[in-house]
């Protein structure tokens, strides 16, 4: 069992369609989604993760949504 403390995605209204997000050590990001927290999880790097959200706000500043 995972011993991640996870944290929610701010946009996650409600439903099962969310992102959980948790920094296990200094050089980890894991993602599960919330629908099954504890199934799959993707695990990457902070400066990774930094790109992907910079390109996520970067497209929607623009009107593009990924």
């Amino acid at each position: 069992m995972s011993t991640n403390v996870w944290q929610k995605s701010s946009y996650c209204a409600q439903g099962e369609a969310c992102i959980h997000i948790a920094a296990p050590t200094p050089g980890t990001v894991d993602l599960t989604e919330s629908g099954d927290p504890t199934g799959a999880v993707l695990h990457t790097t902070p400066a990774a993760w930094a790109a992907l959200v910079r390109t996520i706000k970067e497209d929607r500043t623009r009107g593009r949504v990924l």
